[in-house]
Order: C-alpha cells, then sequence, then structure tokens
C-alpha cells in the first residue's frame, strides 16, 4: 500500500507535469513573438544569428555546471541532521553548535570570498568551490568531533562561494554578451527548475544510498564524486570574468578599501538596503527551515518513532513544491518581466512565505505542516529568480560579487543567532520570529522597491558591457 507522502509525491509530481506543459504553452508563445522581433534587429545589425547563439551557448554552459554542483548540495540535504544526531549520536544542542559554525564561518567570509571573485576571477573561486566542498563531504563522514568542525567551516566558505560566484560569473558574462534582462529571466527561471529537478532526484538517490549502505554518509561520498566531475567540466568550458579592476594587482589581501566602498554604496541606496533585507530575512528563514523540518515533522508524527519517517521522499516532495513556485515564476514573467514586476513578486513571495511558516506553528497536524511546508519551499522556487533578476538589474558589475557576498554577512548573523538561542526547545518560537520577519520584509519591498521601481533606469541598460 502506498504511503501518505509517497501519495504525495506522485500528486505534486502530477501538479507539476500540468504546471511544466502551461510553462512551455506559454514560453512557445513568448518566444515566437521576440524571434520576429530580434530576427529583424539583428538583420538590421548584420548579426543574424549571434545572439540567439550565444544565448543558448550561455544557458548551456551554465546550466550544466548549476545543475552538478546543486545535485551534489542538495544528495546532502535529507540527512545532515540525521547523520549528525543519529549515526554520530550528537545531542542535539552539539548539532545546534555545528550548524552555527558553518554559519559563522559563511558569515566571516562572504565579504571576502565576494570581494576575491570580483578581483581574482568568478570562474576561479568556482573551482575552488569544488574542492573546499569536496574537503568537507570528506570531513563529515569521519564521527571525530574537531574533524566535523572542521569540515563546517569549509563547508561555510563553499556556500558563500555558491551563492555569490556562480550567479556573479552568469551575469557578468550574459552582460558581456549584450544579453536583454529578458534572456537572463529565462536562464534563472530555467536554472530554478532544472534544479528542483536535480533536487527531487538527489532526494530519491540520497534515500536510496542510505537504504543499500546502511549508513548516512553514503550521499556525502557521491556529493564529493560530483563536485571533483564539476570542477573538471568548469575548467573545460567557462571563460573567466571579473569585477571593476580585476586584474589589477593589489596588496591589500582582505580589499578593505573595496568592502568600504561596497558598504556605501548599499548605504546609499535604500531599494540595495531593501534587497538585502529580504535576502537575510527570506534566505535566513530558509536556512533556518533546513534544521527544523525534520523535528518539526517527527514531533507531530503520532508514529514517530516506531515507524521512521521517509525523509528521501519527503524532501523530494519539497523539491517539486520548488519546481512549481520556479514555474509560476516562468509563467507570471513571460509577458512581461521588468523590475517593477520583480519588485512586486519579492514582495508576494515574502508574504506567503511568512503565511506558511505560520500556519505551521499554529497547527500541530503532521499534514498540515508537510503542505504548509510545501508552501515555503514553493515560494523558495520563486525567490531565487526573482531575487536574481533584481540584483542583476541592481547591482553594477563592478561590484556584483563583493555586494552579493555582503548581503550574506546579516544573514549569516541572523540564523546565528537564532541557532544559539535555543533552536531544539523553541522551534515554533523560531519559525515565528521568521514569519514576523518575512511579513516585515514583505511591507519594506512593497514600500521602498515597489515605490521606487518605475524610477529606476531601464533594466536592458545594466546588463550591457561596462
Amino acid at each position: 500500500m502506498v504511503g501518505f507522502y509517497e501519495l504525495q509525491l506522485i500528486v505534486l509530481v502530477s501538479l507539476c507535469l500540468i504546471f511544466l506543459l502551461l510553462e512551455r504553452h506559454v514560453s512557445r508563445r513568448k518566444e515566437s513573438k521576440e524571434k520576429d522581433l530580434h530576427t529583424a534587429e539583428r538583420l538590421e545589425n548584420g548579426e543574424p544569428t549571434a545572439s540567439h547563439n550565444s544565448l543558448a551557448t550561455l544557458t548551456r554552459q551554465y546550466l550544466i555546471v548549476y545543475a552538478i554542483v546543486m545535485g551534489a548540495d542538495w544528495l546532502q540535504g535529507p540527512y545532515v541532521y540525521s547523520l549528525y544526531r543519529e549515526q554520530y549520536g550528537l545531542s542535539e544542542r552539539m548539532v545546534a553548535v555545528l550548524f552555527v559554525t558553518g554559519f559563522m564561518s559563511a558569515g566571516l567570509t562572504a565579504p571576502l570570498v565576494g570581494v576575491w571573485a570580483d578581483q581574482h576571477g568568478r570562474r576561479k573561486l568556482c573551482l575552488a568551490f569544488c574542492l573546499t566542498y569536496t574537503f568537507t563531504c570528506c570531513c563529515i563522514t569521519i564521527p571525530y568531533l574537531p574533524i566535523l568542525l572542521l569540515g563546517r567551516v569549509c563547508g561555510g566558505i563553499s556556500t558563500s562561494i555558491l551563492y555569490s560566484a556562480f550567479e556573479s560569473w552568469l551575469v557578468s558574462s550574459a552582460g558581456a554578451l549584450a544579453l536583454p534582462s529578458t534572456d537572463l529571466s529565462t536562464i534563472f527561471g530555467r536554472a530554478t527548475l532544472v534544479n528542483g529537478f536535480v533536487a527531487t532526484g538527489a532526494g530519491v538517490a540520497s534515500n536510496q544510498l542510505v537504504t543499500l549502505t546502511n549508513s548516512f554518509t553514503s550521499p556525502f561520498v557521491a556529493s564529493g564524486v560530483l563536485l571533483l566531475l564539476a570542477y573538471l567540466v568548469i575548467r573545460a568550458s567557462w571563460g573567466e570574468n571579473f569585477g571593476g579592476g580585476g586584474t589589477t594587482p593589489g596588496k591589500d589581501l582582505f580589499q578593505l578599501k573595496r568592502l568600504g566602498q561596497a558598504w556605501r554604496i548599499v548605504r546609499d541606496d535604500p531599494m540595495l538596503l531593501a534587497i538585502g533585507l529580504t535576502q537575510t530575512c527570506f534566505e535566513g528563514s530558509m536556512y533556518l527551515f533546513v534544521f527544523l523540518w525534520v523535528p518539526s515533522l517527527q514531533e507531530a508524527s503520532p508514529t514517530f518513532p516506531t515507524i521512521a519517517l521517509p525523509l528521501g521522499y519527503i524532501f523530494s516532495s519539497f523539491m517539486i513544491s520548488m519546481m512549481l513556485g520556479s514555474l509560476l515564476y516562468s509563467v507570471v514573467t513571460a509577458q512581461s518581466g521588468g523590475l517593477t514586476v520583480h519588485a512586486k513578486l519579492s514582495s508576494l513571495v515574502c508574504a506567503f512565505a511568512a503565511l506558511a511558516l505560520a500556519t505551521s506553528v499554529r497547527s500541530e497536524s503532521e499534514r498540515v505542516r508537510f503542505w504548509s511546508f510545501c508552501a515555503f519551499e514553493a515560494c523558495v522556487g520563486m525567490y531565487y529568480p526573482v531575487q536574481g533578476m533584481l540584483r542583476g538589474t541592481l547591482i553594477s558589475n563592478e561590484h556584483r560579487a563583493t555586494l552579493s557576498s555582503l548581503f550574506r554577512v546579516p544573514l549569516n548573523v541572523f540564523v546565528v543567532v537564532s541557532l544559539m538561542t535555543g533552536v531544539s526547545s523553541a522551534r515554533n518560537a523560531v519559525l515565528s520570529a521568521s514569519s514576523l520577519m518575512l511579513g516585515f520584509s514583505a511591507l519594506m519591498t512593497a514600500f521602498v522597491v515597489v515605490a521606487r521601481a518605475d524610477d529606476h533606469a531601464s533594466p536592458e541598460a545594466s546588463l550591457r558591457p561596462e
């Protein structure tokens, strides 16, 4: 007999297929209209196919690498908590300490990672990510606390690179090719969709690996193999790009002057401050969710611990939900994908995410919590392409990776403080606080970014080479 979570996964997959067909129909209509317009422009400029070929090449280069590195990351997702807590027998407080170590590492190194990416090359930092994250996977398989802590430090550094250098490489490459913002929006949407497919497969694969090996470490070994593959693919297919002054050697290893310039840019621009606030609130809530969803569902389950929850299938359900959010984003932005639309979407996504977390807190039903978490993951699926487009539009290429990483400092501080206050004994309080922060972020985005979006320069202009 099919269990509850297996049935929900089937339902979500069916919904995803329906939305995928709808998205393809809308995309074809959009591409057909744009093709006629672009063809006329290219013929007029004497470049009949360059733009189309450039878009296809860039999309392929980025999505192949993105799929591999995110697959490596998602393989670990369902079992980090269980590995520490159940296989290694660590206390929940010590598990929180390990998570805090990772986030502190990410917070302390985030500004430097961004500066080094802009200064020394985004491709070079992406290659470094593959090596540091592989080392993290090796450390986590050794049940010795100092090694586990070292692994979390390297994992924090790797996370900072993953969520700044890769996106910066893409946006800068799109700018160098003079691609319009609609093309960049398409790549972001497809990346989130691919991420959902990969994450779903990774959830099932990790479940099967654990079943076959009877060990929670097997997904981390598989993750390390994928990261080495990503290293080879990046070396073979990616070109290098830099921020402003990227090839200029400097004596300031920590680039304090450059960090000061980046901070002044953020401080003087209310829209960037609002974007940074949204990133702190949303991604902070998302990282806390990673720590909380397993014990939250276990707490609500009437059959646990007699019958263990199928974490791999639950994780896959979350990822399918994320794909649904990505597909919804593609459909909504198919007709109009300007700055104002993305600003409004950012506000709505934060508002619905706040509502989803609040619902999970108020209900003690396992099924209601599960569907609330699925709704939150759908918001995650919309958040990434929306936020990626806002950052790509509002942040100049010169400081792109630096500012993207700088935004991660308050994010990691928020997560560390939340974890240190005792998440294990106050899950509902943490989720409630996250819900309130998301609601506040939704209001700030509405009153600051949406209100000023129409006065901002054309998005396409910001994606041209500088």
